[in-house]
């Protein structure tokens, strides 16, 4: 992490100890309030349109911002600028280098008087000049987080380019982006959007490898390496080529994805991007190629979409579905499964295990329901599977409660929980959606990680017979004397911490 200058010749002093103003402890409600009052309520307008929230509208994953920040980092001649609180830029920073990112981050500190006074913005402005080297970068991210979103701090009236450098500034405040998967659409969508006008005013650069032959297909969302050249061998026999992956890895990529013949919308939550594309022109195709079904459904969307001749669409169907169909059949799945997640690729991941013979219940997702979900969803409703959208914590494990399932599939908290109950469990992220997932390729993925988990249900019955009585929660251990539960001194607790609460709301308003 690297504290940035706020003028050429000095640095900018640590963020002072007295505090920073309206802090994240304010609630989501106060922020909200004093976002609108201090300028920002056309972009939380905006927010609440692409990421609609409720009945469950707390994130119970990562900050968000980790999502745009890690859309930034993974970009060639990309610097990224984090405005927010210390302990934020602390936390994202270690995060995002934990999961490899190999590009330092920028961080303009502030105090309670640079925030209210203006200072922090004239602070970010000069850092931002200073920062905008046209032989190190071709964009500059200032990104603001809670505190400075809510303080009203002004990136849109950052220069848009500055010795040629291209600067976009984002607010990304937990109180508004519900998820850090749409955070990633965040950043996207205005990289996407400001490429979008650069193209329209006047020639642009080209992609590193040159124009496609054949028209492409842009791709949107986070995917596993291979999916990408899966997708394009299904495309060939329609005559199309794969195009950019949205994310982008570089600026340069943007231009390329804008010209498309169509665009596959595999994530459905880039409601942003998917507006860019829809001002260009761009028809956007949802679901994607996933198992038997999902395969045939999408290579007549895409056909539709591009204008393909019915013998193209047919060929490519007599071409890659039988494979598909070996590949399912060959690594079948047997048991009862629970999915949930925050990736967004809950829903297509869950087509999958269907169709390899997995009864999968229940699949929740936190990202909301958005029109590139639907094919999915009533594809999974239409065999009797419950999707619940902005699905909360208790949600999930209420489903993994009643199901009972062999293998509950979730974020970190749902694996605990699954394996004090002894039910083997896998976490979603880092060992199922990180796997091929469209094609052939995708269609045997699954079957070895998942049919492996399952198979040691009965290690976790002798853990658990094995660890029987030694207690849970405080008395958890092997005691002399197990602790006794003290309701009365919880709720002496409780009214300490009220009364305390109440004081510091008193004080406020003095």
């Amino acid at each position: 992490m690297t504290t940035l200058p706020h003028d050429a010749s000095a640095p900018l002093p640590q963020a002072a100890a007295s505090g920073d103003g309206l802090g994240c402890h304010a609630g989501k409600d106060e922020l909200l309030a004093a976002a609108a009052a201090a300028g920002k309520a056309g972009i939380l307008e905006r927010f609440a349109e692409d990421y609609p929230q409720g009945p469950h509208d707390k994130p119970q994953s990562m900050c968000p911002a980790f999502g745009s920040l890690r859309v930034g980092l993974r970009m060639r001649r990309t610097a990224t600028i984090l405005s927010g609180s210390a302990c934020c830029v602390y936390g994202l920073t270690f995060t995002s280098h934990f999961y490899g990112a190999r590009r330092p981050v920028g961080y303009v500190p502030f105090n309670s008087e640079s925030l209210v006074s203006g200072k922090l913005f004239e602070d970010i402005r000069d850092a931002v000049f200073a920062t905008a080297d046209p032989a190190l970068y071709d964009a500059i991210v200032v990104t603001n987080l809670c505190v400075p979103t809510a303080s009203g701090i002004p990136l849109q009236l950052l220069p848009k380019e500055i010795n040629g450098v291209r600067i976009i500034g984002i607010d990304v405040p937990g109180f508004g982006v519900p998820t850090h998967a749409e955070a990633k659409d965040v950043l996207a969508g205005a990289m996407l959007d400001y490429a979008r006008r650069e193209a329209e005013a006047g020639p642009v650069q080209a992609p590193r490898t040159g124009r496609s032959e054949r028209p492409t297909v842009a791709l949107v969302g986070e995917m596993f390496p291979a999916d990408p050249v899966g997708i394009g061998r299904l495309l060939e026999p329609l005559g199309l080529a794969a195009g950019p992956v949205v994310p982008t890895r570089e600026w340069r990529e943007l231009y390329a994805a804008l010209d498309c013949a169509a665009v596959a919308g595999l994530h459905p939550f880039y409601s942003s991007v998917y507006r860019v594309f829809g001002q260009a022109g761009r028809p956007i195709v949802g679901s994607g190629p996933v198992g038997y079904d999902g395969t045939a459904a999408w290579l007549e969307a895409i056909g539709e979409a591009c204008n393909v001749a019915r013998d193209k669409v047919d060929e490519a169907k007599r071409k890659h579905l039988p494979t598909i169909r070996a590949a399912l059949e060959g690594a079948p799945i047997k048991g009862r499964i629970t999915l949930s997640g925050y990736e967004g690729s809950e829903l297509l991941v869950a087509r999958l295990l269907v169709e390899s013979g997995a009864d999968v219940r229940y699949v929740g997702t936190a990202c909301a329901r958005t029109a590139f979900s639907e094919i999915d969803r009533d594809w999974l409703e239409a065999r009797g599977i419950h999707v619940q959208y902005r699905a909360s914590l208790e949600q999930d494990l209420a489903a993994m409660h009643e199901v009972k399932p062999d293998l509950a599939i979730g974020t970190t908290p749902v694996v605990q929980k699954a394996k004090q109950l002894a039910i083997p469990s896998l976490y979603f992220t880092n060992l199922v959606s990180a796997r091929p997932l469209f094609g052939a390729a995708g269609a045997g993925s699954l079957a070895a990680v998942v049919n492996g988990a399952m198979a040691g249900k009965e290690r976790f019955e002798t853990m658990k017979s094995f660890f029987e009585g030694v207690g849970e929660g405080p008395s958890a251990g092997v005691w002399e004397d197990v602790p006794q539960d003290r309701p009365d001194f919880r709720e002496q607790n409780r009214r300490r911490l009220e009364k305390l609460a109440a004081q510091r709301k008193a004080e406020e308003m003095i």
